[in-house]
């Protein structure tokens, strides 16, 4: 930037548009968008302005290195004259001049009442000073026109600096929809499991502010072969506190397989994947309703402002019950969910949708004073799909029910992981039930691995030779347990007993980790029920049964 850029520059652009960067969001919110609106056109030349000034500003410039972006200092903004600065922060002191300011919007409109930077009060999140809007040069992008009119009547220097646009990010949500599988397949979560994302804003009132030990408690209550959980956090979270913090405060669950989504995109392809939300106030839980998703939610805070889409959801979601029974409770909200459950709120949120990025250009393009590009309006693509970011869990509490109806035998198991506390299950008439340890046999934490009664190998060997060594090994190294396993690639488990005996435990279904068979000789053994040439059905979870045949292999001993 400077009156002699353009000695060097390779595109001489026409147009100067500066993007302030102050927060982890909003800066955020300012990459996902314009890449789109700015496709293939070298009149603009884009330039972002950190803005250190905020409390959650820690990550903006780890971002805008990633993302490959040209930095300048906030203090040289005001000499240079652009043509159009792009925020989605309100709360940025912009220099004197004339050029307009678009500011976008970084969640569902102006829901929220923060704490005001430069007073002991509040204020309503997502909406200009004073002295900005009365100087005609900013304009708000709104995605619903009930925000024009709540800004009226709350803020009547807005008058005539609303531009409707639409929600750019529930487009994207909507038109990724057909990629749910893709998601959840990048995130390990089988078919036949419910992924359940806990969303938390930030704040006292927030979801973390008031349970923060909400994730922990989920993975303890739904069973490890049907769910699996994952956490979206608020930016500003991670900004304020710090990732170290935030993983030292979820430490427990992420032991148990939380899968923590970064603060930066990969949120929005996690909740496209969700079968279930649990949520709070902001801006994820509506968002997740309005696509369709069933919402439970956990905390619900004063900041949020009556009459907004977001605080009227509170009326329309059910509340969970964290004394309850948490799986109950998820099973429920899904079965009673019905598609049109939350329209009423996102008629309220959401304003002609799937068209938001066109209309957003063209609002762009008029305040840089250029004519269009004559190419096809944007539309929302398919979401990027994320990584696993997920430590592999090595340590379960099993329980396993044994029943025996006429002969055959059905082993029922359900694991959870240990270091959360397994809720004990009731055992019937009919059936045994039985609770060990299962730990894999590189387990780091050597408590748990002297308490195990199973020890598995978490990778399948090349030969029964080979598994049959591990076996032996993780016996002999850790004598307090009862049986180990190891699967054979191409198929088969052995499994064997501190007596000296070898189990071959083939699934005739579906592949399963050697845990699963494992579990099953375990519930036979503590049943007295035969393990040569033994026939037995494996029940996991509401829907999965599979066979699996149990044999001696005295040939191995």
């Amino acid at each position: 930037m400077g009156p002699d850029a353009h000695r060097w520059s390779t595109f001489q652009g026409e147009r100067t548009l500066v993007v302030a960067a102050r927060t982890v969001t909003s800066t955020v919110r300012a990459l996902e968008i314009l890449p789109a609106l700015l496709r293939d056109d070298d009149r603009v030349t884009v330039v972002f302005a950190h803005d250190p000034t905020s409390a959650f500003g820690d990550g903006v410039l780890d971002v805008l290195r990633e993302a490959g972006c040209r930095v300048m200092p906030w203090e040289q903004l005001a000499h240079i004259e652009p043509d159009l600065i792009l925020s989605a922060s309100e709360n940025i002191d912009v220099p004197e001049g004339d050029c307009p300011v678009l500011v976008l919007p970084h969640g569902i409109g102006f829901q929220k009442l923060v704490p005001d930077s430069r007073s002991a009060g509040v204020r309503l999140s997502g909406v200009v000073s004073d002295a900005l809007l009365e100087s005609g040069r900013a304009w708000l992008a709104v995605s619903h026109p009930a925000q024009e009119e709540q800004l009226l009547a709350t803020h009547p220097k807005t008058s005539g600096r609303t531009l409707l646009v639409g929600d750019p990010c529930f487009d994207e949500l909507i038109a990724a929809r057909s990629w749910q599988r893709e998601y959840r397949e990048a995130l390990g979560v089988a078919e036949h499991q419910r992924l359940v994302v806990v969303s938390s804003t930030w704040g006292p009132t927030s979801l973390l502010g008031r349970h923060p030990d909400l994730p922990a408690r989920l993975l303890a209550q739904l069973p490890w072969d049907e769910y699996r959980i994952a956490a979206i956090v608020h930016p500003n979270v991670w900004s304020a506190h710090g990732a170290w913090q935030l993983r030292t405060v979820l430490a427990s669950a992420l032991d148990a397989g939380l899968l923590l989504m970064p603060s930066v995109h990969a949120w929005r392809a996690a909740l496209v994947a969700a079968q279930v939300v649990i949520g709070d106030h902001g801006s994820v839980s509506l968002y997740g309703a309005s696509v369709g998703t069933p919402l439970l939610l956990a905390a619900f805070g004063t900041d949020a402002v009556p009459g907004t889409a977001v605080h009227d959801l509170e009326a329309l979601a059910p509340r969970l019950d964290l004394r309850g029974d948490l799986l109950r409770q998820v099973e429920e909200v899904v079965r009673h969910h019905t598609p049109q459950q939350y329209a009423p709120v996102t008629a309220r949120a959401f304003a002609d949708a799937g068209h938001a990025l066109a209309r957003l250009r063209t609002a762009l393009y008029r305040l840089l004073a250029l004519p269009e590009p004559p190419s096809t309006p944007p539309a929302p693509l398919a979401l990027p799909v994320p990584d696993r970011p997920v430590a592999p869990v090595t340590s379960w509490q099993v329980v396993t029910q044994v029943a025996d109806v006429d002969g055959q035998v059905t082993v029922s198991v359900r694991r959870f992981p240990a270091v959360a506390l397994a809720p004990r299950e009731r055992a019937t008439a009919s059936s045994k039930t039985y609770a060990h340890l299962a730990c894999t046999d590189d387990e780091r934490d050597t408590r748990l691995a002297e308490s195990a009664s199973v020890l598995v190998h978490p990778h399948p060997a090349s030969n029964a030779t080979t598994a049959l060594g591990r076996v032996r090994d993780a016996l002999a190294r850790l004598p307090g347990s009862l049986l180990a396993a190891s699967g054979v690639r191409g198929g088969g488990v052995l499994v064997g007993l501190r007596d000296g005996r070898v189990v071959e435990a083939t699934v005739t279904g579906d592949a399963v980790d050697a845990g699963l068979p494992a579990a099953v000789v375990y519930g036979c053994l503590r049943a007295g029920h035969p393990l040569d040439d033994a026939s037995v059905t494996l029940q996991v979870g509401r829907t999965r049964v599979e066979d699996v045949l149990l044999r001696l292999r005295p040939g191995l001993r």
